[in-house]
């Protein structure tokens, strides 16, 4: 049995990496050699540079990363906040709170979706920046996560700030926060990736082509350039590189946080 689980991992391992492999291959194949199979006879940027020069990719990917880092930001703020509440705070109705929060995550975009699309409407947001940030901010998971973290750190750090004075805002912000970094890293990236994929809202709530989003930019490129498969493939790729450079980014972090926090 030990010797199978390594050979296992490494099988999964290949079958995980090999699109990818043959993503950046196809990438760098010359046009005429995109349908042959096997190796390239030779490497080449042309399907990066005509992708880049022919197709505003990079106002679409900037405007991606406007929405994404925006959205992670106040996400992080307020559900941090929210979740400190509903883990620390004793008021009324705060289980029946929870629950609500919680039940939120039953209902999909689809379900919503025309109701919030008139909201927006009504409120003047429609092709605008805080109409494809505003809507996206709130999520569930992010605060039952940090809930059931905060649950978990223990009571007698913050009673210790109790001795020195603090209430509940500079305990949240000077004690519970640097320990929560490491739930704090991981939905960073969640969030982050959430919103960089996004494609079902950024399509109902613009129209400005200025205000597409990388993932709206390439549907269109298939449309656009249906028969040029090398060109979509190529735009992709690019998409795709600050999606990894992210992921990389947020587990190193979420390492180094938990060496940082002192909790197992």
């Amino acid at each position: 049995m030990g010797k199978v689980r390594p050979i296992v991992a490494h099988v999964l391992a290949i079958v995980t990496v090999a699109p990818l492999i043959w993503l950046v291959i196809s990438v760098l194949k010359p046009a005429e050699e995109l349908y042959v199979v096997g190796l390239p006879t030779r490497l080449t940027f042309d399907n990066l540079t005509q992708v880049l020069v022919r197709f505003p990719l990079v106002r679409f990917m900037l405007n991606s990363a406007l929405v994404s880092v925006v959205v992670t930001g106040v996400a992080l703020v307020t559900h941090s906040m929210a979740a400190y509440a509903l883990a620390r705070l004793r008021f009324p109705g705060r289980g029946l709170v929870f629950g609500l929060i919680i039940s939120t995550l039953l209902v999909s975009l689809p379900v919503i979706l025309v109701p919030l699309f008139l909201i927006t409407k009504q409120l003047g947001l429609l092709d605008s920046y805080a109409g494809l940030i505003i809507p996206s901010v709130f999520h569930a998971f992010g605060i039952f996560l940090l809930r059931q973290y905060y649950l978990n750190i223990p009571v007698d750090l913050e009673e210790a700030a109790d001795l020195d004075g603090c209430g509940y805002l500079r305990r949240y912000w000077h004690v519970v926060l640097p320990l929560s970094r490491p739930a704090l890293a991981a939905l960073a990236v969640l969030f982050f990736l959430a919103n960089w994929n996004a494609f079902l809202w950024p399509l109902t709530i613009t129209r400005d082509p200025d205000l597409r989003v990388v993932q709206l930019g390439i549907a269109s490129l298939q449309g656009q350039y249906a028969s040029a498969a090398n060109l979509v493939l190529a735009a992709a790729f690019v998409a795709a590189i600050p999606t990894v450079v992210v992921f990389l980014i947020g587990q190193r972090r979420l390492v180094d946080s938990m060496k940082l926090s002192g909790l197992k």
